[in-house]
């Protein structure tokens, strides 16, 4: 039997990325400067040549919803996460996706725990939740739950695999807290978008109340991406966190 591993985190890391603010002003130049905008294009030119100016473009662009400059860019993040937060990601039609198999690997004995600062108890009524602390008790109820099924459905998984049942029939006793990976491909356009759905804020245009797992994806996901297109960010936060 495989030691069984308990996680209470989420893994994300930038990859590869092709974005700037420069992409976005470049793009957004062309509709009157043409093919003026080819050297500046070619030559990744640093948006803080004229930081006043090039804020202003993006904060323009940003606040009326002319958003297919902010297309020009990607970036490939690699996640590790419970499958039940990426059933929830693959929601988002507007980002390519490639995941470990289930079918053709073994998976690894790595499963979900919340951690003791999760909220539990769920009041009010659907789309207007409010998520509040457990009690220590309920704490350690789904701990102690989490743990034991996990167990109990691995071996499970393993007996099944050792008779020699083939890996995408095994793979159906497993729960949504298996951990699994993948690369997940997008623009800033397409990114700003799943932030604003999942990731709660303070003076949000259109508030979201996000499960707390995919938020810690978001949350990290947001991090890379703030220090990757400085102005193109503070103009998202600015105008009320709403993709354009």
């Amino acid at each position: 039997m495989s030691d069984i591993i308990f996680r209470s985190d989420v893994t994300v890391e930038l990859v590869r990325s092709s974005a700037s603010d420069s992409d976005v002003l470049f793009a957004a130049r062309v509709s009157t400067q043409g093919e003026q905008t080819l050297e500046a294009a070619a030559a990744h030119v640093d948006a803080s040549e004229d930081e006043k100016k090039s804020k202003g473009l993006i904060n323009y662009l940003m606040r009326d919803r002319h958003g297919s400059p902010f297309e020009h860019n990607s970036m490939t993040f690699y996640v590790q996460a419970p499958i039940f937060v990426f059933r929830e990601f693959m929601r988002h039609r507007i980002a390519s996706y490639n995941e470990e198999s289930g079918r053709y690997k073994q998976l690894d004995p790595v499963f979900y725990v919340p951690g003791s600062d999760r909220n539990l108890i769920q009041v009010g009524k659907a789309g207007h939740y409010e998520f509040l602390p457990g009690t220590a008790e309920q704490t350690a109820l789904v701990e102690q739950e989490t743990r034991t099924t996990s167990q109990q459905a691995y071996e499970s998984y393993q007996r099944m695999l050792e008779a020699g049942v083939a890996r995408e029939v095994a793979r159906i006793v497993l729960p949504l807290n298996i951990y699994s990976s993948m690369y997940v491909t997008m623009n800033s356009r397409a990114l700003m978008n799943f932030l604003s759905l999942r990731t709660k804020r303070e003076g949000t245009h259109f508030p979201s109340f996000p499960q707390r797992e995919i938020e810690m994806c978001a949350e990290k996901m947001e991090e890379f991406w703030a220090e990757l297109m400085p102005y193109t960010y503070d103009a998202f936060n600015q105008n009320g966190r709403v993709a354009p």
